[in-house]
């Protein structure tokens, strides 16, 4: 067994502004492991709202590698519980490995992740395309570079439904909208009722996380549904989410992997939530990971390649409103 680790700085086709920052490229950490003549790959990008590094990452993934060449011949699911006691505070570490984990497992039984867990492509959810916080003319500008039939309009500012009004002038897509829980239940109540009549189909993460007073009033009140993100981080969050959203935003790098992502999802299933699974800024080998998981979701948010002025890999492919698998078994995914 070989382990290799490649940090990549990803520059992104233009500034990418959230209610946390700006930012014109992004960090991402691929773990590629190999055996038995396969290459598996994984990525989790280096977030620095969460404090994650690509060398923290590393130095957590080499700390394993003894466990991983002992236990290679093992399933992901098998291999993720042998690892997590050493990785549980670096869950982006932990997902960037699982990640390859899957990927090699699934080469090696010479099936691609979706047909290796019963699933078949059809009734795919469409990905959104995220547009970050600008100027409107800048907003306008990158709607009609990308143009598309689901746009993700980040806000958290003072003029969040005039935002919407003016993009609603430029295109017919349908829009989200994440707030990045900067909004109080009022602000979200009165802007929701607003924003339904401009084509929104849902609100993301609208509160702060330690408001669920706020929450409760949203979720019982609100004329749009909302769907929780930094509210849902782990697994046992997800069962507290059905208090208060009416979908849950799986992100792997924050739960740890495919291995709990999928856990998640089917306990979302069962408490009636609605499934998304979001994206980092993250190249394709990220993207081909989540892709496996469409069959199972409601909505999905895997648009970071489509962000990205330098992909550094190849994959799963997404152009013509629709997601395009490659022939390779596992993930899909290569390093350019």
């Amino acid at each position: 067994m070989e382990l290799e680790l490649y940090p990549f700085e990803l520059q992104l086709k233009d500034t990418f502004t959230i209610s946390h920052g700006s930012r014109t490229s992004q960090p991402t950490l691929i773990v590629a492991l190999s055996d038995g003549g396969y290459t598996g790959y994984g990525e989790a990008a280096a977030t620095s709202y969460y404090g994650v590094t690509t060398e923290g990452m590393s130095r957590d993934i080499m700390q394993v590698k003894d466990l991983l060449n002992e236990n290679i011949h093992k399933t992901p699911e098998e291999i993720w519980e042998i690892t997590r006691p050493f990785l549980k505070h670096n869950s982006f570490a932990q997902c960037a490995l699982d990640m390859a984990v899957h990927d090699l497992y699934g080469q090696k039984q010479k099936l691609p992740l979706y047909k290796l867990w019963g699933l078949e492509l059809k009734d795919l959810p469409l990905t959104n395309y995220t547009i970050g916080i600008d100027t409107i003319e800048n907003m306008v500008r990158k709607m009609k570079e990308f143009p598309w039939p689901l746009y993700k309009i980040k806000l958290g500012t003072s003029e969040d439904v005039e935002i919407i009004k003016e993009l609603r002038k430029h295109t017919n897509a349908v829009f989200r909208v994440d707030a990045n829980a900067v909004w109080t239940a009022e602000q979200t109540l009165q802007n929701a009722i607003l924003m339904k009549d401009l084509n929104v189909e849902f609100i993301e993460q609208p509160l702060a996380v330690n408001d669920k007073e706020g929450m409760e009033k949203v979720y019982k009140e609100s004329v749009l549904p909302v769907i929780a993100d930094e509210s849902c981080i782990k697994e046992s969050d997800v069962e507290e989410c059905a208090k208060y959203f009416h979908g849950i935003n799986v992100k792997l790098t924050k739960c740890g992997g495919i291995t709990p992502a999928r856990r998640m999802i089917e306990k979302a299933k069962a408490l009636g939530l609605k499934v998304m699974v979001g994206c980092m800024t993250e190249s394709t080998v990220g993207i081909s990971a989540i892709a496996h998981l469409l069959p199972l979701l409601d909505y999905v948010d895997m648009d970071g390649s489509l962000l990205l002025k330098n992909d550094i890999a190849d994959g799963v492919k997404i152009f013509n409103e629709k997601v395009h698998f490659t022939d390779r078994n596992g993930i899909g995914a290569q390093l350019k």
